[in-house]
């Protein structure tokens, strides 16, 4: 079940399951494996049963170095042995994945830039992408424009770049030219990677918050999650659609199942932030400032994450501490206007009325 899953994500090779099992049971050198197979990494474990409760142990190593990508032990109970295999599978793939990109990504980055191909280029661009931020984004971008030249239909440089445009229009000013980038690669990646999870991921939180349509946002965040039903980013960023759209109870759901398949996500702060504008629309204001403080835990550079702080703060009536709160949204991006963010991602009116009035007693300005 472990080997399907990874199979369906589509930028890991995976070797099918009959050659991998000509090594089962035996005492065979991960190095060998690697270079008998044509690999850069290698999944091992056991299963161990005692009475009613089973362990699963699992790692995945390095085939050219013998280092330890990742680990896990899984201990359950055996009642139902079907939905136990489901259950790791899916835990054990939501694992696997991020922690084999960040291995690829060091192992990209030790490599000569003339030597970089599209592939290589996406990589070394992922950990600017992830972070958000305006300055890292546009140095991504270099990257993913040199990618995309070098491959026109690689979709999975299109839904980075529109990821980095969608953070560029929301946090360096909301220049349409921005948003009008993000929309225009998010549809490339639509139509040229119907088979690729990641760049559907990416391209359907982008139209969902760019193109304000939240009907093909979802279309797309469903064919990738029907791909490869372990990708926490899709749930993590399909939360942050929920959010914004008022559907508080869905963002909750599945920012909850992003977090459970990748707890330390690069991406959790955004589960969190999704959390916390949802408890707070629905008036739990102190589950929103437990989500908001999350967030900023996750990610304290970016600015969004004490916009919900200060929000559920000022609900509670910690007004010192939102007004905090909203200062630091301001050092970190001073042009901040709330009722413009809200245009932005067409923010549903319920929660712009919420958090307007408790943006407002914080002292952001409107």
């Amino acid at each position: 079940d472990i080997v399907t899953g990874l199979a369906r994500i589509k930028w890991l090779f995976v070797i099918a399951r009959n050659s991998t099992f000509s090594y089962k049971g035996r005492a065979v050198d991960v190095k060998q494996v690697g270079r008998e197979l044509g690999v850069r990494y290698v999944l091992e474990g056991s299963v161990r049963k005692a009475a009613r409760s089973v362990r699963v142990t699992a790692q995945m190593i390095d085939a050219s170095t013998g280092a330890h990508v990742w680990a896990e032990r899984y201990d359950r109970s055996s009642d139902d042995i079907f939905a136990l295999q489901d259950e790791i599978a899916l835990a054990a793939v939501g694992a696997i994945a991020p922690s084999v990109r960040k291995a690829e990504i060091e192992r990209v980055r030790r490599k000569r830039p003339d030597s970089l191909d599209a592939y290589d280029l996406v990589l070394q661009a992922q950990p600017d992408v992830d972070s958000g931020m305006p300055e890292q984004v546009t140095r991504a971008l270099v990257l993913l424009e040199r990618a995309i030249a070098l491959e026109p239909g690689y979709a999975l440089a299109h839904g980075n770049a529109a990821m980095c445009h969608h953070c560029l229009f929301l946090r360096a000013g909301l220049q349409e030219i921005n948003r009008s980038y993000s929309i225009r690669h998010a549809r490339s990646a639509i139509v040229h990677g119907q088979d690729d999870a990641l760049a559907l991921t990416w391209a359907g939180f982008s139209i969902g918050m760019d193109a304000h349509d939240r009907a093909a946002a979802f279309a797309a965040l469903e064919a990738a999650l029907a791909i490869s039903p372990s990708s926490a980013l899709t749930y993590i960023l399909g939360s942050v659609v929920f959010g914004w759209s008022g559907e508080a109870e869905r963002a909750i759901e599945w920012s909850q199942q992003g977090l459970r398949l990748s707890p330390f996500d690069s991406w959790a702060w955004a589960a969190f932030d999704a959390q916390a504008m949802s408890h707070l629309l629905r008036g739990r204001y102190e589950e929103a400032c437990r989500a908001a403080y999350k967030s900023v835990q996750a990610n304290p550079a970016h600015s969004i994450t004490y916009v919900q702080l200060a929000a559920a703060l000022a609900k509670l009536g910690r007004l010192d501490e939102a007004k905090a709160a909203a200062a630091r949204v301001i050092e970190l991006q001073p042009g901040f206007r709330y009722s413009r963010q809200f245009a932005g991602v067409n923010c549903a009116p319920a929660l712009a009325e919420a958090l307007g009035s408790a943006l407002r007693a914080a002292g952001l300005p409107e």
